[in-house]
């Protein structure tokens, strides 16, 4: 097998072109060509007026491949490689099954990987499953109907179910194609094996996790539904080391405990209650960077015009994203996040008495406006306190003020940019309508948001509006807060993926990941540390 890089076709390119295309860069009659397999594809739009998409391609040929290359001498042609993702092997299965804790993508694979193992895992969910699950966040959305335990935080899935179901990472990692390869079998389309920002949508996710669930049950796996790990108890050794031998659940029953040696803690950035209970156990927490801000809206039309030029509408592009990212003179940054295309601003609250937003997306994208967060970076030194959940304190204070500011019924403030940036309180949309459900006040967010966060949006929205004309477009709609991009707090684990022993912080709660294919990698990471662990133990 040959992998071919750069290959470059026009947009209307189909799979004809491109075994013409492949025959021609090889030197070699089309009926030659066994097998064509696309690696990667990725849309190039650096010249609007010549937008094109480059292929990555595995060509199997009827003919010697080392000759081939002889003959082409082309350094975008070589050997494919033949690396597979392959898990370790469980030597025996343990009397004490592991528990995971959590089912976002973190848990979900660290479960599944422990069960096709022979583990025979133990996972534990605070939130309801996705059937239950949803309609209890539609309640929330149309009328108001708070659940603190099941939620757009919490629940099958996690926070990654109501959200654009990016795929995207900045990392290399054979893991990759191991989660990629079960989503797909989960009923994700085949084209995020080799799209190059490949995404999934919240309608797709939710079809997708109850074939999840079936194949860890199957497996020998035990999933406890609302049920949520209050307690974790340690015995120590002469030698002063701490090991886990049991934990406290509770659920609609009450308290019970159960013994454990290995517990994989894929909790979410939204935790704050077991990142309390944690901290009281002294596992080892400490403050950690992350970043806040607001939503902004535009028409997607917009963007598309500005991305795509002339080719806005054309059938093989969908809707455009963008990335943006600028350094301010106060020494902070202000960069886009979690652009959700043709998406919606979504209520994502997980205590009562707190607004927070979020953005999602269908699998079509083919709702009217873009959204994204536009967030403001802030370091420890911002929350005021030495504490290990000074940063979740931080978080709560504004999510507290927003609910208040905008009457406290789980509304959220909003603000158009133009008045934003000229420091006034709007009075409602013009252009672009709010999508927030169940609804939005229109306020002034220096009245919820710490004055460093104000002063730099203000300067880093007309920075951004440099690189994407448009941006700062005085009708685009600000709905916040946006204060859960990532964990407060990391949990600190040694080389063995360890905090404590046979304790694995793991994902994006515990300060390991930025999103689904960070988190599931980490949590295939952290079920192979459980799985060598058994296996040296005998």
């Amino acid at each position: 097998m040959l992998r071919i890089h750069e290959l470059k076709l026009p947009l209307d390119a189909d799979m004809a072109a491109l075994q013409t295309a492949v025959a021609k860069l090889l030197h070699l009659p089309e009926k030659q060509i066994a097998q064509i397999k696309i690696v990667k594809k990725a849309l190039d739009a650096r010249k609007k007026k010549e937008l094109q998409f480059i292929y990555t391609v595995d060509v199997a040929i009827a003919g010697t491949e080392k000759a081939i290359l002889k003959k082409t001498k082309n350094k975008t042609i070589i050997l494919a490689p033949k690396q597979r993702y392959q898990a370790p092997v469980l030597q025996h299965a343990p009397k004490v099954p592991p528990v995971v804790v959590g089912m976002g993508p973190a848990g979900f694979m660290a479960a599944l990987i422990l069960a096709e193992a022979g583990c025979n895992p133990i996972v534990v969910e605070r939130g309801q499953k996705v059937e239950e699950r949803e309609q209890k966040v539609i309640a929330f959305w149309q009328r108001g109907q708070f659940d603190a335990q099941s939620n757009v935080q919490f629940g099958e899935g996690g926070a990654g179910t109501f959200s654009d179901g990016k795929l995207t990472t900045n990392t290399k990692d054979i893991r990759h194609q191991k989660v990629l390869e079960e989503l797909v079998a989960a009923g994700a389309p085949d084209a995020i094996l080799y799209e190059a920002k490949p995404h999934i949508g919240t309608d797709i996710l939710k079809q997708m996790l109850p074939k999840i669930r079936r194949k860890i049950l199957a497996l020998g796996g035990n999933i406890l539904y609302a049920t949520q790990l209050t307690d974790i108890f340690f015995e120590q050794n002469q030698q002063g080391e701490k090991r886990v031998v049991g934990i406290v659940l509770t659920d609609a029953n009450g308290n019970y405990q159960i013994p454990v040696q290995q517990v994989i803690l894929a909790i979410g950035h939204s935790a704050r209650d077991t990142f309390t209970m944690l901290h009281e156990k002294n596992l080892p927490m400490r403050q950690k960077p992350f970043a806040v801000g607001v939503r902004i809206e535009h028409l997607q039309k917009t963007i598309n015009q500005q991305q795509y030029g002339a080719f806005a509408h054309h059938p093989s592009l969908g809707a455009a994203d963008y990335k943006l990212f600028c350094h301010l003179p106060n020494g902070r940054s202000v960069y886009t996040f979690c652009m959700c295309p043709g998406g919606y601003v979504v209520a994502a609250a997980s205590e009562s008495g707190g607004v927070v937003t979020n953005g999602m997306s269908d699998s079509q994208r083919a709702g009217k406006n873009a959204n994204s967060a536009v967030l403001v970076g802030v370091n420890p030194e911002d929350f005021g306190s030495s504490d290990p959940l000074a940063g979740m304190f931080f978080q709560r204070e504004m999510e507290q003020k927003a609910f208040l500011l905008a009457g406290g019924n789980y509304y959220a403030p909003a603000q158009l940019v133009g008045d934003f940036l000229q420091g006034k309180d709007s009075c409602g949309p013009q252009s672009v309508l709010p999508t927030y459900k169940p609804g939005v006040v229109w306020t002034d967010f220096a009245k919820c948001l710490p004055d460093f966060v104000i002063e730099s949006l203000r300067f880093g929205i007309p920075e951004l509006n440099q690189k994407l004309p448009g941006f700062a477009c005085e009708q685009a709609i600000l709905t916040g807060p946006e204060t859960r991009s990532s964990s407060p707090v990391r949990i600190v684990r040694n080389d063995t993926l360890q905090c404590t022993g046979g304790v694995y912080p793991c994902g994006e709660g515990a300060g390991y990941a930025g999103g689904i294919m960070s988190a599931a990698t980490d949590g295939i990471r952290c079920a192979e540390a459980v799985i060598h662990q058994l296996n040296a133990k005998g």
